[in-house]
């Protein structure tokens, strides 16, 4: 197999491996969008608020800890596009949308639209809030290849008589799929049906601004493509919904209502939202657009070289035939793999346990996908090792 420390291309000045502890020699990481990663700045941040609450942990939580929550859930809010009072954290998206889902007038025969690209335990939390309430979840099918026209009339089609909601990912997890879903939002609201939306992977892979948007819920995590610690999310709604939205369980801060009313829930530690800021300004200081660019970039030159090297094609695949597809996350399909569970779970332990290579393999729909993500720790060489591992196995 290639080497594992072989040294980076030198001439590409955002490959960055030692801001990270996923680094060359230790592990070829190529699945940032599963749980991110946190830069060392951002990591020595967070434990800098650890220390200091730890040397006084009264006078932070009594004195401290709303008005630096506050400081950080505005600098998130900001960077997501929202006015001042639309953002609330939370844990992670499935958090904040399951939060929405629970605070939903349901009825019987009321209708949720949801696409085969749903997130499982997006899923899951519809599928227990229709049990609830008596409502009926109709899902509709995507192409992998559908253009954004095609996307949007699959979506359309499946809005029936009593569809009050729809459930739609900005971008799906296993199919890494770009949903146009500023045109979907806007075409949904024409129809009289409410829209939330998964965003776990758009902050930092793809621009983003909620008050241009118009998504009535919108959740997304901060901690894939941003860079901050691990559980941390925004979770966003209109105006006109914003108080009807609930913590579980109730904070202290309930009388002031959403988004503070989020923000202190019992003794946890929340350091990872404390922390979150830096992980945006780190990002920042390399420019926004150089890190999504040189991402976007480098998924697609290893999606063409291992499809080379496997032999697998790339036809129907998310953004095939777009050069300038704009996500660091890409599919192989891997025909020769059974689509069940235990198969796909099966080869990422492989790859795992005898290559040091995390690279998640899924099931979708009958086929079998390989997903790679670019982040600034990755370089070519990482891409190479997958397809070097995929030949032995396969």
């Amino acid at each position: 197999m290639t080497d594992l420390a072989a040294p980076p291309p030198a001439a590409d000045p955002l490959y960055l491996p030692g801001q990270w502890d996923m680094t060359p020699g230790v592990v070829t990481y190529v699945n940032h969008g599963a749980f991110g990663g946190v830069p060392l700045p951002v990591r020595a941040e967070r434990q800098s608020w650890q220390q200091l609450i730890d040397a006084n942990p009264m006078d932070f939580y009594r004195r401290r800890m709303a008005g630096e929550l506050d400081r950080s859930r505005l600098a998130i809010a900001r960077f997501l596009g929202s006015d001042e009072q639309g953002v609330a954290l939370t844990q992670n998206t499935t958090t904040g949308i399951a939060t929405v889902l629970a605070s939903l007038p349901l009825g019987p025969g009321d209708r949720i639209l949801v696409t085969d690209h749903i997130y499982g335990a997006i899923l899951w939390n519809v599928d227990l809030a229709a049990r609830r309430t008596g409502a009926v979840v109709d899902a509709v099918s995507v192409p992998l290849a559908a253009n954004d026209d095609e996307a949007v009339e699959a979506i359309l089609g499946g809005v029936r008589e009593g569809t009050k909601y729809a459930v739609l990912d900005h971008i799906s997890s296993a199919t890494a799929m770009l949903f146009p879903i500023g045109r979907i939002v806007a075409a949904l609201h024409e129809r009289g049906v409410r829209v939330i939306v998964d965003g776990a992977h758009a902050p930092g892979s793809v621009p983003v601004d909620l008050s241009a948007l118009g998504a009535d819920y919108w959740a997304g995590n901060i901690h894939k493509w941003a860079g901050a610690p691990r559980g941390t999310a925004g979770l966003y709604a209109s105006p006109e919904l914003r108080a009807d939205l609930k913590p579980f369980p109730i904070s202290w801060r309930e009388p002031e209502g959403f988004p503070y009313s989020f923000s202190h829930v019992g003794t946890v530690d929340q350091t990872a939202w404390l922390a979150a800021p830096s992980g945006i300004e780190f990002f920042e200081k390399l420019g926004w657009d150089a890190v999504r660019g040189h991402n976007n970039t480098l998924a697609r030159t290893g999606q063409l070289l291992i499809a080379d090297e496997i032999g697998a094609s790339l036809a129907g695949m998310p953004g095939e035939g777009v050069d300038d597809y704009p996500l660091p996350m890409r599919l192989i399909p891997l025909e020769s793999v059974p689509a069940t569970y235990d198969a796909c779970t099966a080869l990422t332990d492989r790859l795992s346990r005898e290559y040091l290579i995390e690279c998640p393999v899924t099931p979708w729909n009958g086929r079998t996908l390989l997903r790679i993500c670019a982040q600034l720790y990755n370089s070519e060489a990482c891409y190479e090792r997958v397809a070097e591992a995929l030949k032995d196995l396969l």
